[in-house]
């Protein structure tokens, strides 16, 4: 039953930390551009990070997908592993 536990809670960490950089990166990239905006600063290429593209690899289709999957299989499975926490 040990194990289990084990092999859900690296699961869920590896999940996690993969599905963490581009969201910091969709999250870091809106809030510089949001502050940028009113001081007149035109930095469109924070639109296209915060978007998934990176210029050479254009992720923009798959991006928006890829993070609300991998977000709330994180959410899900942190809640799981909340429940079973005796």
């Amino acid at each position: 039953m040990k194990k289990l536990k084990t092999n859900k809670r690296k699961i869920h960490r590896k999940i996690t930390a993969i599905s963490a950089i581009p969201l910091l990166i969709t999250i870091i990239s809106g809030t510089i551009y949001s502050i940028l905006q009113p001081l007149g600063v035109d930095a469109f290429w924070l639109i296209k990070w915060h978007t998934g593209n990176f210029g050479i690899i254009n992720l923009q289709p798959f991006y928006s997908i890829f993070l609300g999957i991998a977000s709330l299989i994180s959410i899900l499975s942190g809640i799981r592993l909340l429940q079973q926490n005796p």
